[in-house]
């Protein structure tokens, strides 16, 4: 698809210059320390002119990804988050040993009922009360994942006030008394991101996204919560431990 063709589609060109770049640094072939091609040269790659290549790399800024040196030029600073899948996984506490800083937004908190489903995860009955909590997972700046979790509004009520003061879901548990817990099987795909999704990751339609859906129990085997977690691809690798 040429890039007038993306934008006669709605798709604003910087975030498409953005997305390229962005996919060159997790792709390797900008590596962290790299220098990135002049302004004129992206332009010309990309067919677009210099003011939205400026536009996509004060994008790429503010996420934490790139950094610009003044009479030097641009350089990567971001690499792929290293995320292991373990039975205790905590996002704060991967994203810290990263040496980047974690941070957690809560985007939504709403009633919900459990479905067939989510009670059977959950040891509930169908039908009974749940907190529904929408959060975005960053690190530093930039945006990792989005995460949907249902917990029971009988066992953790106020859960969303609750992650709105603490921004940590570990925080959340430990307010109900839960100092520890362990993550149950966690099964994960690939997919597409959506629309929602794709503004609140800050990715272009159509990125790849994994998807992790993952149900965390008390240390005497109860479940507390499960998850329904979609990971910007690029940005995160997972690794699996036993």
């Amino acid at each position: 698809m040429s890039m007038q063709d993306t934008a006669s589609s709605g798709v604003a060109l910087w975030r498409l210059v953005a997305d390229g770049i962005e996919r060159g640094i997790a792709d390797g072939r900008f590596a962290a320390g790299d220098k990135l091609p002049g302004e004129m040269e992206i332009a010309e790659t990309y067919r677009v002119n210099r003011h939205t290549v400026r536009r996509a790399l004060a994008a790429l800024a503010e996420r934490g990804l790139v950094r610009a040196e003044r009479g030097s030029g641009t350089y990567v600073e971001a690499q792929k988050l290293a995320y292991p899948l373990r039975s205790r996984t905590r996002f704060s506490e991967i994203v810290g040993a990263g040496g980047r800083e974690p941070h957690g937004r809560l985007i939504d908190a709403t009633d919900d009922v459990a479905t067939r489903e989510l009670a059977r995860e959950l040891g509930l009955k169908t039908g009974a009360p749940l907190m529904r909590i929408e959060a975005i997972r960053l690190a530093d700046r930039t945006p990792i994942c989005v995460s949907t979790t249902w917990l029971s509004a009988e066992r953790f009520p106020d859960a969303g006030a609750v992650f709105a003061a603490t921004h940590s879901m570990t925080k959340l548990l430990a307010h109900y008394g839960v100092r520890d817990y362990r993550r149950g099987a966690t099964r994960i795909t690939a997919g597409i991101v959506d629309a929602t999704d794709a503004s609140r990751l800050d990715l272009a339609l159509g990125r790849p996204i994994l998807v992790v859906d993952a149900t965390d129990h008390d240390l005497a085997g109860k479940p507390l919560l499960t998850k329904h977690s979609r990971f910007a691809a690029e940005r995160v690798e997972f690794l699996v431990e036993s």
